[in-house]
């Protein structure tokens, strides 16, 4: 098993297609799609991204985001100086939630 890195997550936003993005401070994940967990890198961005939510919530697909920078070997971080664009109130704190017990 390898060792697990970790990052910051400088941004969380949604997108104008109604995606959840995650930019990532400073690691990159171009083969994020190998892991088959339809979470996908945009190359120019620099960002995770999930698809349009259907079935799934917003925070459903942020874990499957985490879930899958995981299988990557990094552990993605919110931190105070995250920046949260076209994100409510209430989907903020399911995330921070999410994470505290994580």
């Amino acid at each position: 098993m390898r060792k697990m890195g970790s990052d910051e997550i400088a941004l969380i936003h949604i997108d104008s297609e109604g995606r959840l993005c995650v930019s990532p401070k400073t690691k990159e994940f171009p083969f994020i799609y190998r892991e088959a967990m339809e979470v996908s890198w945009d190359k120019k961005g620099k960002y995770l991204y999930s698809p349009k939510p259907r079935k799934w919530s917003y925070r459903e697909w942020y874990t499957q985001i985490i879930r899958a920078a995981q299988e990557q070997g990094c552990e993605l971080v919110v931190k105070e100086e995250t920046k949260w664009v076209n994100i409510s109130e209430a989907l903020k704190d399911e995330i921070l939630s999410h994470q505290a017990s994580a």
